[in-house]
């Protein structure tokens, strides 16, 4: 990567939007020059973001490659001040 504001640009963060808007962003980001984007999403985003990753490599970059994949855990503090344990997933595609 070069240079911090770069790192945060390739950053596509998944939430409950449906997986196409995910793919779009992910392509827009290799279009745009980037040669790598990473895909994050935690708890039940996560099987969207694997989604959003395989379909961009099947259908529209199908030269992006599967870099990396991370997994772990994050504590999450809700509204009433409850701690709780939540998946985390990060995905990297390079082209």
């Amino acid at each position: 990567m070069t240079g911090k504001g770069n790192a945060e640009e390739n950053i596509i963060y998944v939430g409950s939007k449906p997986p196409m808007s995910y793919v779009l962003a992910i392509v827009t980001q290799f279009n745009s020059g980037s040669s790598e984007v990473f895909i994050k999403a935690r708890g039940k985003a996560i099987s969207r973001a694997v989604d959003a990753a395989e379909i961009t490599r099947n259908r529209f970059v199908t030269d992006a490659k599967l870099k990396d994949i991370k997994i772990g855990t994050e504590a999450v503090t809700n509204e009433e001040g409850r701690t709780s344990n939540v998946s985390s997933i990060e995905i990297c595609l390079e082209k």
